[in-house]
């Protein structure tokens, strides 16, 4: 059975990581920020984008409902059209996260959590699986976004856990 410390960590992680992309994404220019890249979205603007309309779509799986608006129906949408409003969106999520899994006890890491994935077919998951594969989709484009980033500009921020880690162990 899984910890639910582990998910918090994650969250935490979640949080700090999407917080130095979301900064080294404001110190581009607009139209650097916003330029076709060679990535499956497109560009960072809309890489982001879809980390947050994954986040948005799996919270109403496991919550049946979605506090900010209407759950997105296809993985491109984009939500928003400028990085200061993705930004703020980005951020009340993480909050909702950290907030679900700090509320978890170990019991509720089992439940099976039954859904329509986007293509309208039946699934159930468990709900630590269904966390682990939230976190693991913001890392895998997280780091499209790094590599997106270090085209950019030279110098994207760490990402590594561990650097989050002695940042933790030290205060």
């Amino acid at each position: 059975m899984a910890e639910t410390k582990q998910f918090q960590l994650f969250a935490a992680y979640n949080v700090w990581a999407n917080s130095r992309i979301y900064e080294a994404a404001a110190a581009l220019t607009a139209e650097a920020y916003m330029a076709p890249r060679p990535a499956f979205f497109g560009s960072i603007h809309n890489t982001l984008n879809h980390i947050l309309v994954g986040d948005r779509v799996w919270l109403f799986r496991i919550q049946g409902t979605h506090p900010t608006g209407p759950v997105p129906t296809r993985l491109n949408e984009v939500l928003f059209d400028n990085l200061r409003d993705l930004r703020h969106a980005r951020e009340v999520e993480d909050q909702r996260i950290t907030d679900f899994c700090h509320q978890l006890n170990p019991a509720d890491l089992e439940k099976i959590i039954a859904y329509r994935d986007m293509a309208g077919n039946a699934q159930a998951t468990s709900l630590q699986w269904i966390l682990l594969h939230v976190f693991n989709h913001q890392t895998h484009h997280r780091g499209q976004v790094h590599n997106l980033l270090s085209a950019a500009t030279g110098e994207p921020p760490s990402l590594d856990m561990i650097t989050l880690m002695r940042e933790i162990t030290r205060e």
